[in-house]
This record gives C-alpha cells, sequence and structure tokens, in this order.
C-alpha cells in the first residue's frame, strides 16, 4: 500500500497566491468587462534589458552550430563566466570576498530557499518571522519539522518572531535556541531593511548557538541608501554562519525566463548528532547535482549580461521607474489617510487598514468595488492579519489608475 507524505496533510488550504489567483478568475468570469489592475503577486511588467536579449539572441545562434552547441553543463553549479561576474560585481565592489565554488547558480531563489533545508536535519528547529513569505514555513512543514497549524494558523514547533511596526518589522533574535532562522531583506512583504547594526545581532546571535541563517537578498537591488547593507556577508563573521540567496527575477525582470543562485561559504559548518563539524558546502553541491539539471546556457549568457556596463545601465533604469511607482503608491495612500510602510528601499508597500477591516476583506471589497488586485497580509501570517501588501511592478498609468479608483472607494 503506497504511502502518501502525511506532512503535506498539515498544509494551510492552498498556497498564498494560487488562492488569489483563483479570486482573480472567478471575478473576472462574473464581470468580463472589468478592467482589473494588478498590484498583488509581485511579477514584473517592464521588458527585459536590450542587451539581455542581445545576448541571448547570439546564444541562440550558437546553439544552433555544431561547433558552438552545448548540452549539460560539465559542473552542474553553473559556467565559470557567469560566475565570475556574480563575485566580481555583486561582492567584490561591496568589498566582499567570495569564492568561484562558493557559487551555485539555480533557476529561482524560491527554489533554492525552500530547497536548502533538505540537506539540514528534521529536528532542527526553526525560526521565522510573522510576517513571512510563505515559502520559508511551508517547505519546513512538508519536510516534517512542525506540528499541525493551530487556530491563528501558526504551526507547533516553529519559533515565530513577531516584525511589528514598533519594531520597524526587523525581529530580534530569540530569547531561546533555534537551529535555523530565515531572514529576508529588504523583506518580502513589508519592504523594511535591517542595518549592519541589526543584522550583526543576528550573526552574533547564530555564532553564539551554532545556528545557521538563511538570508534571502532576492530585492537587494532595490537599495538606495548607501548605509544600508546589499549582503549579510558585509556583517564580520558572516560566513561561518549564513547562506545567501540571490534572484534575477525581480532585478533583471527573469520571472518567466528563471535564474539565480545561492552563496554556501567553505566556511559554514553543520554538526552531526555526535557533535562532528561537517562542511556544507559540498553537501549542497552534491544534493544540487544530483537534483538539478543546471540552468540553460542561453539563460546563463543573457544573466551575465545584466553585469555589463549597457545591462547595468538598463536595468537601474527599470528598477528607477518601479521605485518611482512606490513613491506613487506611497504618497497617494498616504493622502488618502492610510497607515504606509516600505517602499523606499524595497518594491513592496505594507499598508495598513483602518481598525476593524480585515486583510481578505479589504482584498475583496477592493476586487469587487475597484477592480483592484492587492495581497491579504494575513496570507504571510498571524502578524500579517490588518494589513495588505501592494507591489510597484505595475506600469505607471495603471499605478494612477489604481490609486485614483482607491480614492473614490
Amino acid at each position: 500500500m503506497i504511502r502518501i507524505n502525511e506532512n503535506f496533510l498539515k498544509l494551510r488550504a492552498g498556497y498564498l497566491f494560487p488562492e488569489i489567483g483563483r479570486r482573480v478568475r472567478a471575478f473576472k468570469q462574473e464581470h468580463p468587462q472589468a478592467k482589473v489592475i494588478s498590484m498583488g503577486i509581485g511579477d514584473v511588467t517592464q521588458p527585459l534589458a536590450p542587451a539581455v536579449i542581445e545576448a541571448m539572441h547570439k546564444a541562440v545562434d550558437e546553439m544552433g552550430r555544431r561547433e558552438t552547441f552545448r548540452g549539460y553543463e560539465d559542473s552542474g553549479v553553473g559556467y565559470e563566466f557567469l560566475r565570475k561576474a556574480i563575485v566580481e560585481n555583486d561582492f567584490g565592489l561591496r568589498g566582499v570576498s567570495i569564492d568561484l565554488d562558493e557559487v551555485f547558480v539555480s533557476d529561482g531563489a524560491k527554489p533554492d530557499t525552500g530547497n536548502m533545508q533538505e540537506i539540514f536535519g528534521v529536528d532542527n528547529v526553526v525560526a521565522v518571522a510573522d510576517p513571512v513569505y510563505p515559502v520559508y514555513v511551508d517547505t519546513n512543514v512538508m519536510a516534517g519539522r512542525t506540528g499541525p497549524a493551530g487556530e491563528e494558523g501558526q504551526y507547533a514547533g516553529i519559533v515565530y518572531m513577531p516584525a511589528t511596526a514598533e519594531n520597524g518589522f526587523v525581529p530580534e533574535p530569540p530569547d531561546k535556541a533555534v537551529d535555523m532562522v530565515y531572514l529576508c531583506f529588504p523583506n518580502n512583504p513589508t519592504g523594511s531593511v535591517a542595518t549592519k547594526a541589526q543584522l550583526a545581532k543576528w550573526v552574533e546571535y547564530a555564532r553564539k548557538n551554532k545556528a545557521v541563517i538563511f538570508f534571502d537578498a532576492a530585492y537587494e537591488a532595490y537599495i538606495s541608501d548607501p548605509a544600508i547593507p546589499h549582503s549579510i556577508y558585509e556583517i564580520e563573521g558572516a560566513k561561518e554562519v549564513a547562506i545567501e540567496f540571490r534572484s534575477c527575477s525581480k532585478t533583471a525582470g527573469f520571472t518567466g525566463v528563471r535564474c539565480a543562485y545561492s552563496i554556501v561559504p567553505k566556511q559554514l559548518k553543520a554538526y552531526t548528532k555526535d557533535g562532528k563539524a561537517v562542511d556544507v558546502n559540498p553537501i549542497w553541491k552534491r544534493r544540487h547535482c544530483t537534483k538539478f539539471n543546471g540552468v540553460s546556457y542561453i539563460t546563463q549568457v543573457g544573466a551575465a549580461a545584466i553585469y555589463s556596463p549597457q545591462g547595468k545601465k538598463q536595468i537601474q533604469q527599470t528598477i528607477d521607474g518601479y521605485m518611482a511607482n512606490a513613491a506613487m503608491i506611497r504618497e497617494g495612500l498616504t493622502k488618502l489617510g492610510y497607515t504606509v510602510y516600505g517602499g523606499v528601499n524595497a518594491p513592496y508597500i505594507w499598508v495598513r487598514m483602518p481598525k476593524g477591516v480585515g486583510s481578505w476583506q479589504f482584498f475583496d471589497r477592493l476586487l469587487n468595488e475597484a477592480h483592484v488586485v492587492c495581497t491579504p497580509g494575513a496570507g504571510f501570517g498571524p502578524a500579517g492579519e490588518g494589513y495588505v501588501r501592494l507591489t510597484a511592478f505595475g506600469l505607471p498609468e495603471s499605478v494612477k489608475e489604481a490609486l485614483g479608483r482607491l480614492a473614490r472607494l
């Protein structure tokens, strides 16, 4: 008799974003003439940079000639030309030294953050912020690190760290030892950022407790404040305790192309049950190369073009456009009397609802009366109730129209 992995039965309802999609589809079927504006799911709207397209066209031509055709990539961890560009530009220019064999190219930060937990024991205690990007929690539920969800939606066995307006949506290290910590800065969903001093607290905590930090830096390109770190490795000692995740999706519009990478430092150790230290880097490489056949050559050539002078300039123009949207949303909602967070060093705007208005209640009202899609904060955890998330990835004219509809709501 085939048995199911019963950990999947613990998961609450459907995943947040498909549920949003289901409600939007149902609304469109009932109201086919309605012009729906999406400010919910964080998909990009601007096309790939010309430098990326040009590089990918050349790569396609190479794949059409026998002498330049490429099949499986030998290393399985990413072509050296891309990993060199990553090391030199994303880290070297910020004074951080990363070795080529610490870079693992993949098809997304979401799968990386979800898959990385596989190489760690199921008896590890996990800590997450609340509210939190759902993948961090759900993949640990699937792995069997939790009990069932309680009435408020929190899973037994997970340490939830409140991220509230009172602490600037940057949680403090817990007052007890945990083994795996998920941090995301700039934060999805709240748009908050962490200072070097705040991250240093986390590095100190992880070193003290021999814990590992899963640091999701998918939105670091949106940081404009020079005092805010882009990488946790800007903090002394972080290589001993942290894995960092980066993505081309929101940085360079690769949501439909798929390219990302993880940094697994060679200094990082985990431990066997008898206390023996084990290098994490080769274990992740073994898992990565066993279960993943690599990102396509065409995609990696396009990703490398992000780091060319023209690519950098073009991508920054796109990011500037999205951040102009963020400023427009912040200003517009503030004028309407909403309390607004984020949207300064991140493409997400975290909006507090009027007292007594629930997240899904506001979602339904906004969709049905203004034909605008947001993301209910409750979908990110109990502490997200009473908030909604808006994204800055829309077209400027759509953002303006959406704000006009909100003003009339």
